[in-house]
């Protein structure tokens, strides 16, 4: 059993939706599209690890108990 939770499964319509939302916002431009993108997963990427650093450093200091049912 993996320990990442897995996502919610998309279906193709929200997807294509999403697609043509992404191109959309870059007035059709595909290269300034994937830029974006890129830019945007960097950044969601950098939040998670200082979240991550965060809530490791608040368990090590006792700020976070765990569940004992």
């Amino acid at each position: 059993m993996s320990s990442h939770p897995k996502p919610d499964p998309i279906d193709d319509a929200e997807l294509e939706s999403a697609v043509e939302q992404a191109i959309a916002a870059c007035d059709g431009d595909l290269r300034a599209t994937v830029r974006a993108l890129i830019v945007a997963n960097n950044y969601l990427e950098n939040e998670v690890a200082e979240l991550m650093k965060a809530v490791s450093h608040a368990y090590a200091r006792g700020r976070f108990r765990t569940y004992t049912g």
